[in-house]
């Protein structure tokens, strides 16, 4: 039986880690061909591996791209065309938590670097896969990792949540634009998600938090928005766009505020700096 995803090529950025590494293996299981980026290239061969031992490393390739830097986003979307000979969906998944601490103390250059990452970088992935995909001619579909912090305020630091909410709204204003050529753009907002990102190495000692934090009982996964991710890329989804698609085992349904229930509000309190995530790059840490 043919997967889900057989004969299509995506790009998923931030796919060395976390959601993004489980939409690569997920999309590679149902038949897909996968262009993986990632500014971290160590956890990115971590991901490759993976892909070998699943039987599927020829149909994979990582690159190491800075999803802010708009030529290393192009060559990104160049390299499914050269080594693939299309593109069928891009998701733009790559992030990080960015800067954090009170409003009166977040330095512009921290503030400025959440935005390039988390809004600047889904511009440049739907801008250069939107012109391959417009050139083919057979539309496609364009998945975009938002939050449920850009829905409502206390689910996330102060520039995270305002990214996350731009990236929805964009995600919108352009699935507007490009119905017309049958490409589809929907976001996908997560809850607390079981990843690096967020339990840095502690998963065991992070999943009673988020047990206790949602209706839901069991913690959220990666799995579980990359099963949302292939749902959105497959022609299941053929009439969804424009779409914020909550995954969220029901937090915001209960009023999440997952800031002061995970202990963000509290870190935020003590001093001010950056999170650069799963990235290989160092964060910054000021005490007020």
């Amino acid at each position: 039986m043919a997967g889900r995803l057989e004969g299509k090529v995506a790009v998923v950025t931030g796919g060395a880690s976390g959601i993004g590494r489980a939409t690569v293996l997920r999309f590679l299981s149902e038949g897909a061909r996968v262009v993986a980026a990632d500014l971290n290239a160590a956890t990115g061969e971590e991901t490759l591996e993976l892909a070998r031992r699943a039987g599927a490393g020829d149909r994979v390739r990582f690159t190491r791209a800075d999803v802010a830097d708009e030529p290393q986003v192009a060559a990104m979307v160049a390299l499914a065309k050269k080594d693939f000979g299309r593109l069928d969906c891009i998701f733009n998944n790559a992030g990080v938590a960015g800067a954090f601490g009170p409003i009166t103390e977040i330095d512009v250059a921290d503030w400025d670097y959440s935005f390039a990452v988390l809004v600047r970088g889904v511009f440049l992935g739907m801008k250069h896969a939107t012109r391959v995909l417009k050139e083919q001619g057979q539309g496609g579909a364009i998945i975009n990792t938002a939050s449920i912090a850009g829905l409502a305020g206390g689910d996330g630091p102060q520039a995270y949540s305002a990214a996350k909410a731009a990236v929805i709204n964009l995600t919108r204003a352009v699935a507007v634009e490009l119905a017309p050529e049958r490409i589809r753009a929907n976001a996908i907002c997560p809850g607390a998600i079981l990843t690096p990102l967020l339990h840095r190495g502690n998963a065991d000692g992070m999943r009673p938090q988020l047990e206790s934090y949602q209706p839901w009982p069991e913690a959220g996964q990666p799995e579980h928005i990359a099963s949302a991710a292939l749902f959105l890329a497959s022609d299941d989804a053929a009439f969804i766009t424009g779409e914020a698609l909550v995954v969220d085992g029901g937090a915001t349904a209960k009023g999440g505020n997952a800031l002061q229930h995970l202990g963000g509000a509290a870190l935020s309190a003590l001093g001010t700096g950056v999170d650069r995530g799963t990235t290989g790059e160092e964060n910054s840490f000021r005490s007020l």
